[in-house]
């Protein structure tokens, strides 16, 4: 058992987050699985891989389920846990390769679970049509057309990559020196022209209730924020962290995170920002 634990928790916690958008969900579903696998009979586990993937697919349905019924009363708009992906070997080898982006985590929502395990277990894991019906239980075909319906929800053309390329450090450093130095011409021409805000407190702390669009809305938004930063108790140190792939920012506040700020850049402009600040969706990050 302690051999299957550390050769599939990292797969099996990466299908569940992109599953569930929830790094705190899929932490429960994983030991949810393990837990279970003792009443397993051992000629069960032949294929441990696809067993294992099976039983966490399943359980997230029943956690997706919860979720949306909890969202719906969500105060807000809602984005999904941002996760830190050190880059170490193992890391890399178990998650980050199999780790979609976090704007296309955003655009998972407007899935239902079938198409979403579908997508997640074929863009992000690779894995074959003739396996990922089984471990959906429809047919091979219904699953390409699962996947072709998924794309069109989200936006994306068959030509698409579903790993676009991310800000550089070094375009993230130039864009938080801008903000920095209140560089209004710098930050204005790093933003798309139809660029979009997404905050998320939950209730929980200050956000934009409703997402914020265009160029120069964004822009004054941001540089707001910044004149209101001398004013925390403790002040306010911004960092740039490796989250969900990519560049992020980690704003702290004492010994606390205020916000994660992740950027979808397009072109060599920023096409989305995503301002993650309930506390109960940072709270995995202290760990």
């Amino acid at each position: 058992m302690q051999e299957l634990y550390v050769q599939y928790k990292g797969l099996l916690f990466t299908l569940a987050y992109q599953l569930t958008g929830s790094a705190s969900d899929a932490e429960d579903a994983v030991q949810d699985v393990f837990l279970k696998l003792y009443d397993v009979k051992p000629e069960r586990l032949a294929e441990p891989k696809a067993y294992l993937c099976k039983m966490v697919t399943n359980r997230c349905r029943d956690l997706f389920k919860s979720a949306r019924k909890r969202r719906e009363q969500y105060f807000g708009q809602w984005l999904p846990e941002p996760i830190l992906t050190p880059n170490d070997e193992s890391f890399e080898s178990v998650i980050r390769g199999e780790l979609l982006s976090y704007a296309m985590l955003v655009l998972l929502e407007r899935l239902s679970l079938t198409e979403r395990a579908v997508f997640v277990l074929r863009e992000a894991l690779g894995f074959e049509y003739p396996d990922i019906a089984e471990l959906v239980g429809k047919s091979e075909a219904n699953c390409r057309k699962l996947i072709s319906r998924a794309r069109g929800k989200m936006g994306i053309t068959p030509e698409e990559p579903v790993y676009p390329e991310a800000a550089s450090e070094e375009w993230v450093r130039r864009f938080l020196a801008a903000l920095e130095q209140g560089n209004v011409d710098t930050i204005v021409s790093m933003l798309a022209k139809d660029v979009v805000l997404v905050s998320d407190g939950g209730g929980k702390a200050f956000a934009a209730v409703h997402p914020i669009e265009s160029r120069d809305l964004v822009a004054r938004f941001l540089l707001g924020l910044i004149r209101k930063a001398p004013h925390y108790e403790g002040g306010v140190h911004v960092e740039m962290r490796d989250i969900n792939g990519q560049t992020g920012l980690v704003v702290r506040s004492g010994e606390g995170i205020e916000t994660v700020a992740l950027m979808h850049v397009e072109r060599n402009s920023i096409r989305n920002l995503y301002f993650v600040r309930n506390p109960d969706k940072l709270r995995h990050l202290l760990k």
